[in-house]
């Protein structure tokens, strides 16, 4: 990954997003970011503006170095422009990414502001399309649609079961009308678990979801966290896969 030394873009500039603009979106799990920028500049100013939101942001140059990262590496999110150098633009990079089964959210970055090249962009799989120049403001608004959309999620107060509400812009938990007091990563990992229900996910893969790339994680992080959700709402709200993982089922009536 491109290290982040240097006075970069969106700093420099004093462009970096208006927090009265989103301070009122809830702080989420740790989002991976696959940014595809041929451009120096931008790429460097969406990197140090994406991070200062929280997105853990890969930063490649070309097609066929995301080709490769995608193999190894694990993303939310898909930032790709489209007029990249190489042989393969963003549009056949789109396409084979949808080819190999990534399912993930993309937006396009471009400098063409053609209803023909709007239309082959979301013809060829993509969810979204930014005009160059762009507010970056716009741009994170996009991103957090994209997340929202993911996860199905039209609406910040989840009810889960007759007792369990979430309400995800202020971050807040009730429990059988009593709010529950959770940490950030309780929080994510409780929240997490709800959107992906009746799904199992191994120690390791929660961790992916809960630390950044370089985080240095106690060994029984995740088992911690597990034992205060319990602890703070009900016992077996998340039930343990003896050598699998951790699964939220059925919640309590």
């Amino acid at each position: 990954m491109p290290g982040r030394s240097g006075a970069l873009a969106a700093r420099k500039s004093g462009n970096l997003p208006d927090q009265s603009l989103t301070a009122n979106f809830p702080e989420s799990l740790i989002m991976r970011v696959l940014l595809v920028e041929d451009d120096s500049l931008l790429g460097e100013g969406l990197e140090t503006a994406l991070t200062h939101e929280n997105y853990q942001v890969y930063w490649c140059r070309t097609a066929a170095e995301a080709l490769k990262v995608v193999d190894l590496q694990v993303f939310d999110l898909f930032v790709l422009d489209i007029g990249l150098p190489g042989g393969m633009d963003g549009f056949g990079l789109l396409e084979n990414l949808r080819k190999k089964q990534h399912r993930q959210p993309v937006l396009l970055l471009t400098a063409r502001d053609s209803s023909a090249d709007k239309v082959k962009g979301l013809d060829a799989g993509a969810d979204d399309y930014l005009s160059k120049p762009f507010d970056l403001d716009e741009l994170l608004a996009r991103l957090r649609a994209l997340q929202r959309r993911a996860v199905n999620r039209e609406t910040t107060v989840l009810n889960y079961g007759a007792d369990l509400k979430i309400d995800t812009l202020d971050r807040s938990v009730t429990y059988r009308n009593q709010p529950v007091s959770l940490s950030r990563r309780e929080y994510d990992l409780l929240l997490f678990l709800l959107e992906h229900q009746r799904q199992i996910f191994s120690k390791e893969q929660l961790e992916e979801r809960l630390y950044a790339w370089g985080d240095e994680v106690a060994s029984n992080a995740v088992e911690v966290h597990i034992h205060n959700i319990r602890k703070k709402i009900y016992s077996q709200l998340i039930v343990t896969v003896r050598g699998v993982g951790y699964v939220i089922r059925d919640i309590e009536p």
